[in-house]
């Protein structure tokens, strides 16, 4: 048995990491049709509410049912280790489509494709096994000097995620604000979007690079090289929308993603 679910996350993992450059390379040609970049053929839609909270969810029942089968389960570092991963996907998964069911003067009341809803779906899965499995089961939590790198790797890591969340929760925040004003879209100004046009993207690569700090695994430091192949090429897509759509009015300094490189 043992040895059957260490076979099931390596293949998981393998998965993981094979998948990254060709989504990276896709989602230059291909924008995921929601949002900014909603376009009809892509099938039934839902509510983008709804589609958020179903396909981010598995990130925490998924977690929650495997994670007390791990051999740390008992171990208060492994339950420690895992808070900021629920934390993030509690907000993403309750607190975010709520915000977004409350915006009554949003542009994109257009419906969230059920095709991308169940990529997205499966992602989870997938990631939570891995995230959960590793945290719970596979790391060991007595490495370098009596686990004391356990903790030096924990609060670098947890300083560097706490950051990212904050510049994605305050940058979904200001994006929510100005589709509450109505009107359709305006620019976005202030703090980081005087830097990148997405930060809220930017925000949750940082998190993921600090959750890989976390973990010190080839599992969080695969979930951060995903989101950059999946996060990059939606921020440059943006990019140019605002260019496309807001010309000479639009702050040229701005980059994409990456403050000042990207």
């Amino acid at each position: 048995m043992a040895s059957s679910d260490q076979t099931l996350f390596h293949y998981c993992l393998l998965t993981l990491y094979i998948t990254a450059p060709p989504t990276f390379i896709a989602l230059h040609f291909l924008q995921a049709p929601y949002g900014k970049h909603h376009r009809p053929g892509w099938g039934p839609t839902m509510s983008p509410p709804l589609a958020w909270f179903l396909m981010e969810s598995p990130t925490l029942w998924f977690t929650s049912l495997i994670f007390p089968f791990g051999r740390n389960f008992n171990n208060p570092k492994s339950l420690i280790l895992i808070s900021p991963f629920l934390l993030h996907y509690f907000h993403r998964t309750c607190i975010y489509p709520i915000r977004l069911y409350l915006n009554k003067k949003s542009p994109q009341k257009r419906g969230f494709p059920v095709t991308v809803a169940l990529m997205a779906f499966g992602f989870n899965l997938l990631n939570a096994y891995l995230q959960a499995r590793w945290v719970s089961h596979y790391k060991d939590y007595d490495e370098g000097d009596d686990g004391r790198l356990f903790w030096w790797r924990f609060f670098i890591g947890l300083g560097i995620f706490i950051s990212g969340m904050w510049i994605n929760i305050w940058s979904d925040k200001v994006l929510v604000g100005l589709k509450n004003q109505g009107g359709g879209y305006k620019i976005p100004r202030g703090g980081w979007f005087e830097l990148v046009s997405c930060p809220n993207y930017f925000g949750e690569i940082v998190e993921w690079l600090g959750w890989g700090v976390m973990t010190w695994s080839s599992a969080g430091f695969g979930f951060f090289l995903f989101t950059c192949a999946n996060l990059v090429p939606r921020a440059v897509g943006n990019h140019k929308w605002y260019l496309e759509k807001f010309g000479e009015d639009y702050p040229k300094g701005r980059k994409a993603v990456i403050p000042f490189v990207y």
